[in-house]
């Protein structure tokens, strides 16, 4: 294959640029070919050299089209088997979806074309690597965010995981895409950058393995994840109601000795006060022997409906007899990062009369502050991220203190079936850990339900798709990371300053 003819023409080029774009989703769960990420930017960096801005825009459209529809493609899962929308229809709407993803890489590229100056080192070290990391913390909020697939995260089983705890996501992000770089420069003949870049990275992870920023404290919590499988289609069924809440109950029963019992997102489907015998009788169970169960419900207050976690039985030391079970009660935790379509419809009026996929079960939520108080179980301390606002690290960072002895999240997957979405879930919540050196505990309806130790090691888990419960000791931590101090703060400033400096250069050479 002649690379420098393909590069010369429009659609050959254009071809390579999506093909190389869709294999980056090997960078990812699960398959986490993690080399596969830096290789792909650096063809696509080396086939778009020379082209004009507008151009530039075109090929890493191509490129941010054919990642997003390969990587994410487990969201038609969900539209398919839910939505009620023909296949056509279905199809549309997730290639309208990539489409629109794929306009973040493509304002990248076309800035990079614009800025780029004629020396090759800041530009593909510094400026692309700035532009691109921009970008993502832009496709992270814009229209509530959608920050699936950052560079980063291919890094969860590779080998700059340990750098999470300094830099966040983001920052293992930035140097990959300065790996990248380096890599592009090859086709110049330039080995100088990659040879040092890669034993400084080395030195860089050795350090982090040697002086880590928490320790192990020596206290312990044994907890219990209960995983129910319940069918998506068979969840919000009102005969389903008790069949799930005692099933729930039955599997928690023979594990009384666990500290903190977690069931999942929407464990208890249905509203609050409709099950508030229910929620009283669990309650007297979990002060009876002296435990915690946390479970994901719906609640209501203030004609507000909330997606939110409740703490029953004992909270503030194991040994302390509660109060009785008390609606709306203080701890509790409600979900602040909806997810669009799902948790709420925008252009509600509008988009609801179209299609049963805008009229999902409890798609009419209501947000939750986005800094809460901690959980309190059993005497313990929990920071929790309701399913989808674990991908949004800045949020979790912000409900971290120093006294935060876990994180917690809960989900219900079953939306995406067999896809690789719950896998990629995971490997994000796995991230959450190594940046805030804390461990995560991760309880699911279908899986995945997982413990994670405080580096972003899976310490035990449940098959996915199983009724199962997974009960193990947790080892806590002490201290702080740097990431959770700062967050990703400096290196968008950082990008910012290297964008505009690119920016006043180009304006005087014009002079």
């Amino acid at each position: 294959m002649d690379l420098n003819a393909i590069a010369g023409r429009s659609w050959p080029r254009l071809l390579l640029a999506f093909l190389a774009g869709a294999s980056t989703s090997l960078a990812f769960a699960p398959y986490s070919l993690w080399p596969v990420y830096p290789v792909a930017v650096a063809l696509s960096l080396w086939l778009a050299q020379g082209l004009s801005p507008k151009a530039a825009f075109g090929h890493w459209f191509s490129f941010g089209f054919g990642s997003f529809a390969f990587g994410i493609s487990w969201v038609h899962v969900s539209i398919d088997r839910f939505g009620g929308l023909p296949l056509v229809v279905s199809l549309s709407l997730m290639a309208l979806l990539a489409l629109y993803l794929a306009l973040y890489p493509a304002l990248a590229g076309m800035l990079y074309a614009r800025l780029k100056t004629a020396h090759a080192l800041p530009n593909l070290l510094l400026l692309f690597p700035a532009l691109w990391i921009l970008t993502e913390w832009a496709r992270g909020w814009v229209l509530t965010g959608f920050p699936w697939l950052w560079a980063g995260y291919s890094q969860t089983d590779g080998p700059l995981l340990p750098l999470a705890a300094f830099i966040g996501v983001q920052g293992i992000g930035a140097l990959i895409l300065v790996c990248a770089g380096a890599m592009a420069l090859l086709a110049q003949k330039r080995w100088v950058p990659l040879t040092l870049l890669l034993p400084l990275l080395a030195l860089l992870v050795y350090t982090a393995n040697q002086f880590p920023q928490v320790q192990r404290s020596g206290d312990t919590v044994k907890v219990l994840l209960v995983q129910g499988n319940i069918p998506q289609s068979m969840k919000w069924e009102p005969e389903q109601l008790w069949p799930t809440m005692l099933k729930y109950m039955d599997l928690s029963r023979p594990h009384a000795d666990a500290d903190i019992i977690l069931w999942p997102e929407a464990a208890i489907p249905a509203p609050e006060a409709m099950v508030a015998d229910f929620l009283d009788n669990a309650n007297r169970v979990a002060n009876l022997n002296n435990n915690a169960i946390i479970t994901g419900i719906i609640s209501h207050q203030d004609n507000h409906w909330y997606n939110s976690l409740i703490v029953l039985g004992n909270h503030h030391e194991k040994v302390q007899q509660e109060p009785d079970y008390e609606a709306n009660g203080t701890n509790r935790f409600r979900k602040h990062h909806l997810l669009p379509i799902g948790e709420f419809v925008p252009f509600e009026s509008l988009l609801r009369p179209l299609a049963p996929f805008f009229n999902l079960p409890m798609s009419s939520f209501s947000r939750g502050d986005y800094q809460q108080p901690n959980l309190t179980a059993a005497g313990f301390q929990l920071a929790p991220a309701i399913c989808y606002e674990i991908a949004f690290p800045e949020q979790l960072r912000e409900n971290v203190t120093a006294q935060t002895d876990l994180l917690l999240t809960v989900s219900n997957d079953a939306w995406f079936g067999e896809s690789n979405g719950p896998l990629q879930h995971m490997e994000i919540a796995r991230m959450r850990s190594a940046e805030l050196g804390r461990p995560l505990l991760r309880a699911t309806n279908n899986g995945v339900t997982a413990v994670v130790d405080e580096f972003g090691h899976i310490a035990a888990a449940v098959p996915q798709f199983e009724t199962q419960v997974l009960k193990t000791d947790v080892a806590l931590t002490r201290g702080v990371t740097l990431f959770a101090r700062t967050g990703h703060l400096p290196l968008y400033l950082l990008c910012l300053f290297i964008v505009l400096a690119a920016w006043g250069y180009r304006r005087k050479q014009a002079c």
